[in-house]
């Protein structure tokens, strides 16, 4: 075996661990159900372990891949059992299998949104149609500081309904080149339409796939 790759959930509260704090915690749950990760050589040599989109700290997901390199040659089907035994809470695998395809052709994200509203809920169908305007352009954090982007062309899909407690946001976003971070989709109501900015949003991400719209693994 070359290339593995393992497809986990991050809920509950492991939300709040940071991406370098989850790397630490994937090499000790590794560790402990005697799984050696392979280290790559040379002067300052490290696991061969990585997760294709690092996830922001408070946004939960149930599509995280994660590619890896083991010294040994155990039984797919029952590595990811290993592991949840030695896991945190909120952190699952759900399944593990030889890597076929490139990180680069990971294009899309499914991602849904609860907006919450502390005083009146906006129309559903007016929140669809501001994300479905022919162009979004807001400012946003750059390399080089504070830019212009139009997030419209990262937006694939983008449907709104109710839900209890506020809205309920399901989109399909640019996963790479350009990234697309949900909160940009919130950042881009409280600059432009202020109105129908939710005070409180909290993201989960769905899904992954390629360019052609077709579930990536």
């Amino acid at each position: 075996m070359d290339k593995l790759r393992l497809r986990f959930s991050k809920t509950g509260r492991a939300i709040y661990i940071s991406h370098l704090d989850l790397m630490a915690a994937m090499q000790r749950a590794f560790a402990r159900a005697e799984l050696p990760l392979k280290f790559s050589e040379g002067f300052n040599p490290h696991p061969q372990i990585s997760i294709l989109l690092p996830l922001s700290v408070g946004t939960a997901s149930v599509c995280e891949l994660m590619d890896f390199r083991l010294l040994t040659e155990p039984e797919l089907s029952t590595l990811p059992e290993r592991l949840n035994k030695v896991l945190p809470e909120g952190i699952t695998a759900l399944e593990a299998y030889e890597a076929q395809r490139k990180s680069a052709q990971l294009k899309w994200l499914d991602v849904e949104g609860l907006l919450e509203y502390d005083s009146t809920i906006p129309d559903e169908k007016a929140l669809e149609d501001f994300f479905l305007r022919p162009e979004l352009i807001i400012e946003k954090k750059t390399k080089r500081g504070l830019g212009q982007a139009d997030i419209r062309p990262g937006i694939a899909q983008a449907a709104c309904t109710k839900a209890e407690g506020g809205i309920s946001l399901r989109a399909r976003i640019s996963a790479q080149e350009p990234t697309l971070n949900p909160e940009n989709l919130i950042a881009a109501l409280r600059q432009l339409k202020p109105e129908l900015a939710p005070d409180f949003a909290k993201f989960t991400r769905l899904e992954t796939y390629d360019a052609e719209g077709q579930i990536y693994r």
